[in-house]
């Protein structure tokens, strides 16, 4: 198999590779080699031009093999440099990296096409030709070639049915056809469709599939199409996850960007956004406005509106925001109340414990049943490293506390409202830290001088 990744992209006006340009959280290419891999193909070769260390890099633990087209002289040229590398009685498919909403249905027969020594040719009906290169059949309705747009005459560019420049076919004939390319065209380059002449030159079936919905097949060349496309991927996300039983408010008003796992009796309002691996429990509440990447929420857990979680583990029947913040390798235990402006990072609360009200809780070990006051702090960092905090069960911090890390907090301990805690809170005791209050009785209030 070989995907066609080289092109620039210049329509799209970004120093990033056209190919890594995100698509529901993801680059374009890692669709197509997620395509790639369902048909489980012997080898993936991936061709890589513009950008291409940028284009690698991405991809470091990919089971594929890279193929560099110094010079991007056409699909031809490129599929050029790939098939010296496959070997004579394989099929090979071509793909475009560009092209991420293929199914592996069509794909498979073309293989099978491929692999019976004909020439498979996926095309397609889209409302709009423009753009595409127009599939010429002869008196019989037989495929003869196929014309690019630039290239056609006027008569050609009235037919509706176009070339999507996927196609398979036995890698000896391939390797001949790709042989005899030449660059006589409008943009003097070397096309991969002008092979579909040669085979038909030779007597070789062209055998075309038509794609039942275009959009399967539509490329991104600039941020338009990639918006289009971006709806799509939206589009289909959203009516799987109502399909398996999702109540979405508005379907128009969610993003997808990864996957989503789910229980039953879920409800997402509007404006939530799901970015990675996600894992939501039965019963799972989510309030407008609500940001979701690569976290997993228990059952019955209720997120009020603009929360954001990134990285965290929810417990069974928490409360969370709305304003909060949890920040990765944060685990909050069942029960758990974080409210209005709370951030959570790298800590672990135990069950029902509550930090309800505008506090920061950073690098700690909370225990179960503990009360964070409203405006305490976890002074995690000191300037150059991050300290532990560890904060028994039972324990109660009062209003604007500060707790120094590194420090523990005992079991049952309280701190009074106010102190800056930097030494180590015993259990069970009223822990005060704070200057003593006084008034000073001679202190007037300056006033402005006269101009």
């Amino acid at each position: 198999m070989v995907i066609l990744a080289a092109g620039e992209g210049k329509r799209m006006k970004s120093r990033l590779p056209k190919v890594l340009q995100p698509l529901a959280g993801r680059p374009l290419l890692a669709h197509v080699i997620d395509t790639a891999h369902r048909l489980s193909p012997q080898r993936i070769l991936v061709v890589h031009g513009h950008g291409g260390e940028q284009v690698r890099a991405a991809f470091p633990e990919e089971r594929v093999s890279w193929v560099l087209q110094e010079r991007q002289l056409g699909t031809g040229h490129a599929a050029q440099q790939a098939v010296p590398r496959v070997p004579d009685d394989d099929t090979v498919l071509v793909l475009y990296g560009d092209v991420p909403l293929l199914g592996a249905e069509p794909l498979d027969r073309l293989v099978r096409m491929g692999a019976a020594g004909e020439l498979g040719l996926l095309t397609m009906v889209p409302e709009d030709p423009a753009g595409y290169g127009r599939i010429v059949r002869d008196a019989s309705g037989r495929v003869a070639r196929s014309v690019e747009q630039k290239d056609a005459t006027p008569e050609e560019l009235a037919i509706r049915e176009c070339n999507t420049g996927v196609l398979a076919a036995p890698a000896r004939r391939l390797k001949g056809w790709l042989a005899q390319l030449r660059n006589d065209n409008a943009q003097g380059e070397y096309y991969l469709t002008d092979v579909i002449g040669l085979a038909v030159s030779q007597g070789v079936v062209v055998n075309p599939v038509s794609l039942a919905d275009p959009i399967e097949a539509l490329g991104v060349n600039d941020k338009v199409q990639l918006a289009r496309l971006e709806s799509v991927c939206r589009r289909r996300a959203v009516q799987a996850l109502m399909t398996a039983g999702v109540t979405v408010v508005d379907p128009a008003r969610i993003d997808v960007r990864g996957s989503v796992m789910h229980g039953q009796d879920v409800f997402v309002d509007i404006n939530v956004v799901f970015e990675g691996r996600v894992k939501l429990g039965s019963g799972v509440r989510i309030g407008p406005g609500c940001v979701i990447r690569d976290s997993e929420v228990g059952d019955d857990t209720e997120l009020f509106p603009y929360c954001v979680l990134d990285g965290a583990v929810i417990g069974a029947a928490a409360r969370i925001g709305p304003f909060s913040r949890v920040r990765p390798t944060t685990e909050l235990g069942p029960g758990v109340h974080v409210g209005n402006f709370v951030e959570v990072k790298n800590s672990t609360l135990g069950r029902d414990s509550k930090a309800n009200h505008l506090s920061y809780v950073g690098d700690a070990q909370v225990g179960a049943r503990v009360n964070v006051g409203a405006g305490t702090i976890i002074a995690n960092y000191d300037g150059a490293n991050k300290h532990r905090t560890v904060i028994h069960d039972d324990a109660h911090t009062g209003s604007n506390s500060v707790l120094v890390a590194p420090i523990t907090v005992g079991e049952g301990a309280t701190i009074a409202a106010g102190s800056t805690v930097v030494h180590e809170v015993p259990a069970g005791k009223l822990t005060i830290a704070r200057a003593r209050q006084s008034t000073l009785q001679s202190w007037q209030r300056p006033v402005k001088k006269p101009k």
